[in-house]
């Protein structure tokens, strides 16, 4: 099969080309090509397994990082002489950490890996096919090309296939296409350069749904080479990227894992050189604590609770996060790519205007509700009251096969089942006070002669309640006006003459240029029956009505939703498979695009080159009539941009497109599972705004992200600089490895996960989406983290310092005294007469609490990085003064109560200790974050 452009050629070349005829294959012919072409059903084309999914969850720098600090834990525990205390206890809840993270980071993961299933679910499980001559039913694998297949309405094609036969034959193509309208096919060739799956109205595709009629067609493509298995090997190849704060995270991992070796290197090697340990173990032990005491054990578990409390905000919004991180992503998107149908319109066909009686009526009201008005000329009137306009809204009940009844969800008035188009024509009747149920006492559908796309109209022949026979015809207006000899006006009929049919051509061309669907409307009386109701001596001399004129109106949402992303530096972007007129005028009611404005297709995308197509993407924001494959390079091309981009998508056409985006999103009513299954994001509304939503609940999340790491570093820097620095001395640890890690998990832990759901600063739609590529370790954090853990390192060694001179009789070992052996401080008197092992015990339990006591104070100063605390307002932050007040009160009890004492190493504080404590960790209230930060600020 060199030549895989079936729609352009006739049907005897089809049949020559696949060596098949009318009757098929024959038995030994299929299996022939069964094993030459193999199952038609998709098949997995690579992957990763799950052990080698879980096991990268392990790669992380910060989760190698936390694998050093189990790994230092229990070497604390288990070298003979080390004197570690608590090594287990750290080892086992710094291993929970891990576990978790990894467990949470595979399940996520594995779920948006599943997307090849959901394609194979949309599969027909069975074709009826014809072989040696006779129909018989197969399974849909057993499929080759060159089988002769037929179908009717209801079924799900099983294969890519050319028509060759077809009765009022129309298929649901939207989950190749995204187009809810139903596509009429014909046998005749389609002569057009690189047409998208919508254009080729020869052809039927697996998975898509036949609506109306009947109709056969050989087979020409099975397996992956259908345009279904297309988009199953573009799934699967689409890789996804890590999110801006994955590369965060591990871009901290990694400055931090250097700062911590090159430190830790600096001790032992110090230690070593000075000699003053009784051993190796001893030295070792030094630079391992110093190590334990940079790791921010706490911060992955504060990052991930932090993120699936946004997840559960952001379902009250409508919006269900599939993939975690992708939270944080949404806040960094500098493009929204949307769908048009169902996502920035209501998915709703609606009449707009109808042109009767020499007159443009204006049809209020969108979608499927019962509130609307009709005006001419300024002035409200009453339909009933116009027994023409009353006639149109009859004709479009009558000359109807879909259903309009009461919304079940209750979100309208009506839903519909079938054709959108004929909806608008129920739903604009009933608004005009025309009821169905009435109409149809009055007529009886007695005959039809169905749509196909040659013919391009409808008639429903009826039996009208005075005894006469009538045909009410609908179509596209170039086409009924040719049959139309007569017209109704003001009540009369008169014959239709040139300068009428004119008018009615040059309104048609406007409604068509303001992106209306149009339809005209027409009947006559049939005297006398007509033998089997012929459609050529039926479809003659009929009567003109009106022109209705109709379209998918836009949300009433997403005017504000795209001005709101103009305003925070979002560039919205519309793709749709709808034509370039119909793309152009919902882009300009939206306010996406001027008059003007920029609209490339499919066709002129696939005649550029790719620096052409580039240049494009840098400027156009409206895509009309493409193909999967344009809205993957789409997002390609944007993300090679180094933008953040979202993509938005429904149909299974959009699931590559989705799963390359750095954050998809699927819709959660219309939505295909196979996308659903390949985004971070389903929306349970469908609706553009839900996604400005949450782009800024996902920045405020980012910024309260940014709030605890702040927090959290600067808090582990503090410890890192005084260890290291006693250590330096020559003096012994100022605070155990057991002191750290509640430091580290408990009294810093409950003020950073307050402050992840703290309420957000002021104006985060304001301002500009950080820039692509900028990390959150910019240089202002940084010099805000340096230089608070410095003055927290003042604080907490002024502490250390001064309590072994006011303990020990005024003296301090090292600085006023030479330093003391190991022995020295385990069992040796103070000048004061107290063991020196009591007074570090008292010194360290101090310096416990006074860190702990800056950190509290501190907490405060990290909640807006725009403004010092005495100018934000505490009352809202009701969940961090919880956390404070808890931390204090475990603090208290690891200070007093005995049962906890062995444990931390502490010991009661005098009151002079407090006030100490207090005075030192004041300046912790007076550390303004504007100044700090400055222009580096993004």
């Amino acid at each position: 099969m060199v030549d895989d452009h079936w729609y352009s050629n006739d049907v005897d070349y089809v049949k020559a080309s696949l060596d098949t005829s009318d009757t098929g294959l024959s038995s030994n012919e299929a299996i022939k090509r069964f094993e030459t072409y193999g199952p038609n059903e998709l098949v997995e084309t690579g992957g990763i397994s799950p052990l080698r999914m879980f096991l990268n969850q392990f790669m992380d720098p910060m989760v190698i990082i936390l694998l050093i600090a189990i790994l230092i834990s229990l070497v604390a525990s288990f070298i003979p002489g080390a004197h570690e205390e608590g090594g287990l206890i750290d080892a086992f809840v710094i291993t929970a950490i891990v576990i978790f993270n990894a467990v949470f980071g595979f399940v996520q993961e594995f779920k948006s890996e599943q997307a090849l299933e959901a394609l194979k679910q949309m599969a027909a499980p069975r074709a009826k096919v014809m072989r040696d001559g006779f129909w018989k039913t197969i399974e849909s694998r057993e499929l080759v090309p060159g089988d002769l297949i037929g179908f009717e309405a209801g079924d799900l094609v099983p294969a890519d296939a050319r028509v060759i036969y077809s009765v009022g034959l129309a298929a649901d193509e939207a989950p190749l296409t995204g187009e809810s309208h139903a596509v009429r096919k014909v046998t005749e060739p389609i002569h057009l350069d690189r047409p998208v799956v919508g254009d080729m109205k020869n052809m039927v595709f697996q998975g898509t749904v036949v609506t109306a009629g009947k109709g056969r067609a050989i087979v020409t493509e099975t397996g992956m080479r259908t345009q279904f298995g297309k988009i199953a090997e573009m799934v699967q190849e689409s890789e996804k990227d890590m999110t801006p704060l994955q590369i965060d995270l591990d871009d901290l991992g990694k400055k931090l894992g250097t700062v911590i070796i090159i430190m830790t290197i600096i001790v032992f090697a110090a230690e070593v050189i000075r000699n003053v340990s009784d051993s190796l173990i001893e030295e070792l032990m030094a630079a391992i604590a110093l190590a334990v005491s940079a790791i921010p054990e706490g911060l992955p578990a504060v990052v991930t609770i932090t993120l699936a409390i946004g997840v559960q905000r952001m379902v009250r919004q409508n919006a269900i996060v599939r993939r975690l991180p992708s939270v944080e992503t949404l806040g960094s998107t500098t493009i929204i790519c949307s769908d048009k149908t169902g996502t920035i319109t209501k998915n709703e066909m609606t009449v707009r205007s109808i042109y009767i009686d020499d007159n443009e009526v204006e049809v209020t009201g969108v979608g499927y509700n019962r509130a609307g008005e009709f005006i001419l000329n300024d002035q409200t009137i009453n339909p009933l009251s116009d027994s023409n306009l009353t006639l149109a809204l009859k004709i479009g009940q009558l000359c109807n096969n879909t259903i309009l009844q009461e919304d079940p969800s209750g979100k309208a008035d009506w839903s519909v089942i079938g054709d959108p188009t004929e909806g608008a024509l129920l739903v604009v009747a009933e608004k005009g006070g025309v009821s169905y149920e009435a109409t149809l006492q009055e007529y009886s559908e007695v005959s039809e002669i169905s749509f196909d796309s040659a013919r391009k109209r409808m008639t429903s022949i009826n039996a009208g309640s005075d005894g006469k026979h009538y045909a009410f015809a609908k179509g596209a207006p170039e086409i009924l006006l040719s049959l139309c000899t007569r017209i109704s006006t003001n009540g009369s009929i008169v014959p239709l003459t040139d300068s009428q049919r004119q008018k009615i051509l040059e309104m048609n061309a406007r409604f068509a240029e303001n992106a209306l669907r149009v339809l005209a409307l027409a009947y006559r009386p049939i005297e006398n029956e007509i033998p089997d109701w012929e459609p050529e001596k039926v479809e003659k001399d009929l009567i003109f009505v009106a022109l209705v004129g109709m379209i998918d109106p836009p949300r009433d949402e997403v005017r504000d939703a795209i001005e709101v992303c103009k305003k925070a530096g979002i560039r919205p972007i519309m793709i749709t498979g709808d034509h370039k007129l119909t793309a152009r005028a919902i882009a300009r009611d939206v306010g996406l695009v001027d008059a003007d404005g920029q609209v490339l297709t499919g066709a002129e995308i696939d005649q550029m080159s790719e620096g052409e197509f580039i240049e494009c993407v840098r400027d156009c924001n409206v895509f009309a009539r493409v193909a999967p494959e344009h809205k993957l390079q789409i997002v390609n091309a944007l993300k090679a941009l180094n933008e953040i981009v979202a993509m938005t998508g429904d149909g299974v056409n959009d699931a590559p497109a989705v799963k390359a985006a750095d954050v998809g999103i699927s819709m959660g009513i219309r939505g295909a599972d196979v996308t659903k299954e390949a985004s971070d994001v389903i929306l349970t509304d469908d609706n553009f705004a839900t996604i400005v939503s949450a782009v800024e609940k996902g920045r405020e999340i980012y910024s309260n992200i940014r709030k605890f790491v702040r927090f959290l570093l600067a808090a582990n820097f503090d410890e890192l600089f005084l260890v290291f620095t006693i250590i330096m001395i020559g003096l012994p640890l100022p605070i155990t490895a057991i002191q750290i890690l509640w430091l580290n998990l408990a009294t810093d832990g409950f003020p950073a996960l307050a402050l992840g759901v703290d309420p957000p600063e002021k104006g985060v739609m304001e301002r500009p989406p950080r820039k692509p590529g900028s990390r959150m370790m910019d240089r202002g954090m940084v010099s805000f983290i340096l230089i608070a853990g410095f003055f927290a390192f003042l604080a907490s060694t002024t502490v250390f310092l001064f309590s072994l001179w006011r303990l020990s009789g005024g003296v301090i070992p090292g600085i006023t005294v030479p330093l003391l052996t190991d022995v020295e401080w385990r069992t040796g008197l103070a000048p004061s007469g107290v063991l020196w092992s009591e007074i570090l015990k008292h010194a360290r339990t101090t310096v416990f609490a006074s860190v702990v006591s800056f950190e509290l104070l501190f907490v405060w100063n990290c909640r807006d990085e725009y403004h010092p605390i005495w100018r934000t307002t505490i009352r809202e932050s009701n969940y961090l003064m919880g956390a404070i007040l808890l931390s204090v009160t475990l603090t208290l009890l690891t200070i007093y109560a005995p049962f906890m004492q062995p444990l931390f190493q502490t010991m009661p504080l005098a009151i002079e200790d407090w006030i100490l404590i207090v005075v030192t960790s004041l300046p912790a209230l007076f550390i303004p974050p504007h100044i700090i930060f400055g222009h580096s600020k993004e």
